[in-house]
């Protein structure tokens, strides 16, 4: 929460801006005091506005703030590099969205941890015409994530960002797996 700072001395002080008649005036003097006290703060912010729409600047309240503002994926519990890194790198995520290459990254971005992505879908080329189809027939995709500890929160997290970032029509698998192999049970949607 924004408020007054102690001590802080306005950039532009009203007193030096008064007419001549009140520059030795006490009293017209100390009350303007009162109102730079008041405003001081207020400039401040306006000197240094770009630096609260810099994520690797801004308070880190209003970096969650401008992180819901630009729609990063974020749930309030990520540490604050993670959260400057994922506000930053928003708005090249919605460009990406629905790509490998997206989904991989908001993975990395809200765990640290780049998964293993394995999607139904293929490319290939023929110079004879009625070649086979690449791909499987049904589309699918599913995302493992390897953690060290992993948790049922952790799995919940997976989930809600490949929901996010898998392409639309895409049903999808999760599953997240403890570096020392042990498998909690992924999603399934239907």
């Amino acid at each position: 929460m924004r408020g007054s700072v102690d001590g802080l001395a306005s950039s532009l002080p009203i007193g030096e801006q008064l007419p001549a008649v009140f520059a030795e005036d006490e009293l017209a003097q100390r009350f303007v005091e009162g109102l730079d006290e008041v405003l001081a703060p207020i400039l401040a912010v306006l000197d240094c506005l770009d630096a609260y729409f810099t994520p690797s600047l801004a308070p880190v309240d209003h970096t969650r703030w401008l992180g819901g503002w630009v729609g990063a994926e974020t749930d309030g519990g990520e540490p604050e590099d993670r959260l400057r890194r994922a506000v930053a790198a928003a708005a090249r995520l919605h460009r990406i969205r629905g790509t490998r290459e997206g989904l991989a990254e908001a993975v990395r971005l809200g765990f640290g941890v780049v998964p293993d992505i394995s999607e139904s879908g293929g490319a290939a080329w023929s110079s004879e015409p009625l070649g086979p189809v690449p791909g499987a027939a049904r589309p699918h995709l599913t995302v493992t994530l390897r953690l060290p500890r992993p948790t049922p929160a952790d799995r919940h997290r997976l989930d809600v960002l490949v929901a996010a970032a898998r392409p639309a029509h895409m049903p999808y698998t999760t599953e997240v797996i403890a570096t020392d192999g042990t498998a909690t049970e992924g999603n399934q949607p239907s």
